[in-house]
């Protein structure tokens, strides 16, 4: 084992000394890039759950639409387009957007209808984000037991 050099401790002293302030100086400079990239990250997660949410609502509107039919023709696209006004009124902007429903539309039994679409996440392609993620919903409505509809020219 070697020992120092006499007046090694006083040259890192004096070397210590010199580099004071570096840290302060790259941490200034730092910053504010870091600050940067949260920011672009808060705006990317906050799309993803923004869309979700109004995808989730539109889903919820398209599944109580089809409740309200008397025909799983009429019901379907009675889901198809108040999925798609739902989305409109939003503004989410999806593309490949997929409307199904299932279920029968006897009374007191239950209509799921899922909706499927890609949202664009132009935007955050910074972060190395995919130009779109897909996104499924799926909501479940209960036909009304007490809704009655009658026949057209029947009599009341």
């Amino acid at each position: 084992m070697t020992r120092p050099a006499p007046g090694a401790s006083a040259r890192a002293r004096r070397w210590w000394a010199a580099e004071r302030g570096s840290v302060t100086a790259e941490a200034v400079l730092v910053t504010p890039l870091l600050v940067m990239l949260l920011v672009l990250l808060a705006v990317v997660v906050h799309r993803g759950v923004d869309a979700r949410l109004r995808l989730d609502d539109a889903a919820h509107q398209a599944a109580r639409a089809a409740t309200l039919q008397r025909s799983p023709a009429a019901a379907t696209a009675a889901a198809r387009d108040t999925a798609g006004a739902a989305r409109a009124r939003a503004g989410l902007a999806c593309r490949g957007v997929t409307v199904t429903m299932s279920g029968t539309l006897a009374p007191a039994s239950a209509v799921t209808v899922r909706v499927r679409c890609t949202v664009d996440f132009g935007q955050a392609l910074l972060l190395g984000v995919p130009g779109g993620k897909t996104l499924e919903s799926t909501a479940s409505e209960v036909v009304d037991a007490y809704l009655s509809w009658h026949e057209p020219g029947a009599s009341r």
